[in-house]
């Protein structure tokens, strides 16, 4: 039987502490978000972020990618990354004044924002996470009323408690909820801010699931289906 382990444990485990995933992904080219994700980040926040866009980078290693799009972001923009481990390598410096740019260090289960984002990315995160479907609906909720939130997700590391797969429930009800899962690149992906409620609740995470779909080792998520009226609060 797999042991399941807590948010706490699974913080300290190997496989999360040594994720490597997105450590040195840049804005643009060869490895970058633009490519994982199938559009520019920057670019997409000009089009649609104002004058102050706003944009939250969850698992966000060095933060290059942040860092980069602050050269071509207006001034008052406002960019965060958070990351468990946080940069580890040369900071990053912004050779003129720019956009606010904080990288912070935290657990996902343990931070929210002060304000909504127009753009919320995790690029290569969710994999390391216990709770990836809380995640997922916290991060809908940080959303402006027309922001967008894309990520990485592989429906195969959510498990039942008997250990069998919930892909197929867990991406039929994020569908319900307005997400669109886009299964050729993993992607999936939120357009408006909303309150998401999903009915599943959190077991426990193993981080001995071995690899994902990406080669490299992950952690699989655990949930038992919520009581009724759970659900529907």
């Amino acid at each position: 039987m797999v042991r399941l382990v807590s948010d706490s444990e699974l913080t300290a485990s190997s496989v999360v502490a040594n994720s490597t995933m997105n450590r040195e992904r840049g804005l643009s080219g060869v490895n970058s978000y633009a490519r994982e994700l199938g559009f520019d980040p920057a670019a997409w926040l000009r089009e649609h972020g104002g004058a102050a866009p706003g944009w939250l980078d969850l698992c966000s290693g060095e933060g290059r990618a942040l860092a980069e799009a602050a050269r071509v972001l207006p001034a008052a923009a406002e960019l965060t990354g958070v990351d468990l481990v946080g940069p580890v390598g040369p900071a990053f410096r912004i050779p003129h004044p720019g956009p606010r740019l904080r990288l912070v260090t935290a657990a996902l289960a343990d931070w929210a924002p002060e304000r909504s984002y127009h753009l919320i990315t995790c690029v290569h995160g969710l994999h390391y996470l216990g709770d990836q479907l809380g995640a997922i609906a916290r991060a809908a909720c940080w959303l402006t009323p027309d922001g967008r939130f894309a990520a990485h997700f592989d429906p195969e590391s959510v498990r039942r408690p008997d250990g069998s797969s919930a892909a197929r429930p867990v991406v039929a009800a994020l569908r319900a909820a307005g997400f669109d899962y886009r299964a050729r690149r993993h992607l999936l992906l939120l357009d408006g801010g909303r309150p998401v409620r999903l009915p599943f609740e959190y077991a426990g995470a193993d981080p001995a699931a071995g690899p994902n779909w990406t080669g490299q080792p992950a952690v699989g998520s655990y949930y038992r289906c919520a009581p009724p009226e759970r659900a529907e609060s």
